[in-house]
């Protein structure tokens, strides 16, 4: 679909066809739609989608977007939570202008808004108690059961609501309720609450009050008060939108679209910002920056880019029904985003000593080597190249099986950008019997790239200079859980199924020489290994840090072969 305000080229979907119906028809002029984290806790991969969705529509649609924060609950909410969705959304790569709004801003508004539908005898204040309200809601087959005191006089219910706001009562003796139908099968249309007592400091609007609103009382109207076009919700908010529309009609305001779309669900993670909170304070990760975790943060600090995440959330589409998308897309995101832009280099994770004998003892040459081979711009750098090298542990069999290609007694292979050698000796620990050292030859006549030989080997293993190498940190991040549903068992905890290999730290790591000007955050291809990045936390000019990003072996290609096949 080619959008004809940009220009610009992006898959259709139900959402921008209903856009662009309302702009041809003059519905609207001008879309306007809104992104409404609540600030309670860190955003992850699924709220992608609706950050992506909304701020892009306002672009490709030369519209506008609001940063809103639904702040009705202080228990819950903090400033840190606040600054890294702002964070996060500029990240990748979104702004909202001067367009940053609360639903604190509107908390008066909201309390006359109250007041009007008291006066209509369209709500009423309750005295059940929380247990009691909820045994008289009744149950998605049973009717519910009206409230005694849900036909008090409008003056009463005035002054006691009144009185709430002045603080007179404790928490949970009164809340304000909506007054709809107790017989309704859609259960949010049984009086719910609009108003509760919470006498907290709130993070913005400290404690000039102690009654909030509910959510569903706050989100409806704070869309109306903004003028927001399309309200895009996730769909569990579908049988929610009769409420929404009940209070609109009931208070005679503008009248926003709301429309639902399928929430980003992803195989092998949780998105439940309670259950991720369990997992920080439990300790089952060190912070909300884990890169193990699916937040935002947490993807930052493991190396993904914002392009890769934009491109993945485009990737998994805007329908209508909600399904799992398979963890292997997202990490095909970054593959195929890293494959065009990071430097390639050479590291060994678990170094194995290579003494190659023939070799002369004083001389270090500098080899060449291409940065990117997908990008000739990124043109090429020096490797140096002595007597002493480490390859890794795992590219040597003393006793190798079929079809090992390696580095084995007697048997040859290339070094990347080097030469030729071939295993004459091996070295043991006389304790343990483990393989500690190589003694080799190389051929001199098998250069890189000088074609002065025409020697074939079916191998080529990397390799650092044991001179010249330094030293790192690697941190070998996994999947943080065994199964694709950690929630799909109801008879057990989702921590259950944590993955005890989800981290793996290798303290004396080899680089390359060249890494120790690597910046924090910056990504490269270990060659063989995956995708790495220093960093941005732990890492230091005094301690290299390195984080996996991904592998390097891409399984969603094969999904997606398989899939057309089925096709």
């Amino acid at each position: 679909m080619e959008n004809k305000n940009t220009g610009s080229t992006k898959p259709t979907n139900f959402i921008r066809e209903i856009i662009e119906e309302d702009l041809r028809t003059g519905k609207h002029t001008k879309i306007h739609t809104r992104f409404p984290p609540e600030p309670n806790g860190y955003l992850h991969i699924g709220h992608t989608k609706s950050i992506c969705l909304n701020f892009g529509l306002a672009e490709d649609y030369n519209g506008l977007c609001n940063l809103r924060f639904d702040d009705t609950n202080p228990t819950k909410e903090e400033i840190e939570y606040v600054e890294s969705i702002k964070e996060d959304i500029k990240w990748l790569g979104f702004d909202w202008g001067d367009r940053e709004y609360y639903a604190s801003d509107y908390f008066d508004q909201l309390y006359e808004y109250a007041i009007k539908l008291i006066k209509k005898g369209k709500a009423y204040v309750d005295s059940l108690s929380g247990e009691e309200i909820k045994e008289y809601r009744g149950a998605p087959t049973e009717a519910g059961k009206e409230s005694s005191y849900r036909n008090r006089l409008i003056e009463e219910n005035l002054d006691l609501f009144e009185r709430m706001k002045a603080g007179e009562f404790k928490d949970g003796e009164y809340v304000l309720r909506a007054k709809i139908d107790m017989t309704s099968p859609n259960m949010n249309m049984r009086d719910p609450i609009i108003y509760r007592i919470r006498h907290e400091s709130h993070h913005r609007t400290g404690d000039k009050w102690c009654i909030y609103p509910m959510y569903d009382w706050a989100h409806g109207q704070s869309d109306s008060i903004e003028g927001i076009t399309h309200s895009l919700c996730t769909l569990e908010f579908e049988n929610h939108r009769p409420l929404y529309d009940w209070f609109i009609e009931a208070l005679d305001i503008y009248h926003p679209q709301q429309i639902e779309f399928a929430r980003l669900n992803v195989s092998y993670t949780v998105m439940s910002k309670r259950k991720l909170l369990e997992l920080v304070e439990e300790g089952y990760v060190n912070s909300w920056d884990d890169p193990r975790m699916p937040t935002i943060s947490g993807l930052r600090r493991r190396g993904y880019t914002p392009e890769s995440i934009r491109n993945f959330s485009e990737k998994s589409g805007i329908v209508k029904r909600n399904s799992v998308v398979d963890l292997a897309l997202l990490e095909h995101s970054i593959r195929e985003d890293l494959n065009k832009k990071a430097k390639r280099v050479l590291s060994v994770l678990n170094p194995l000593k290579v003494v190659i004998e023939n070799y002369p003892d004083e001389k270090v040459e500098e080899l060449e080597a291409i940065n990117n081979p997908e990008d000739s711009s990124k043109g090429t750098r020096k490797l140096p190249f002595a007597k002493t090298i480490y390859i890794e542990k795992d590219d040597f069999r003393e006793d190798p099986p079929k079809k090992f290609f390696r580095l084995a007694p007697g048997k040859e292979v290339r070094l990347r950008y080097a030469y030729i050698i071939k295993c004459e000796e091996v070295i043991k620990d006389p304790k343990t019997g483990e393989v500690i050292e190589l003694r080799c030859s190389y051929d001199p006549e098998t250069k890189s790239g000088t074609g002065s030989s025409n020697k074939k080997v079916k191998g080529t293993i990397h390799w650092v200079s044991a001179e010249h190498a330094i030293d790192a940190e690697v941190r070998l991040y996994d999947r943080l859980f065994t199964v694709e549903d950690p929630l799909g068992e109801k008879d057990k905890d989702f921590k259950d199924f944590i993955n005890p290999d989800s981290l793996e730290i290798i303290k004396h790591s080899k680089l390359e020489p060249s890494l120790s000007n690597a910046e924090k955050g910056e990504r490269f291809q270990f060659e063989r290994l995956g995708y790495f990045c220093l960093d941005s936390v732990d890492a230091s000019r005094d301690r290299l840090v390195f984080n996996r990003i991904v592998r390097l072996r891409d399984s969603w290609s094969k999904i997606e072969k398989e899939q057309q096949g089925q096709k």
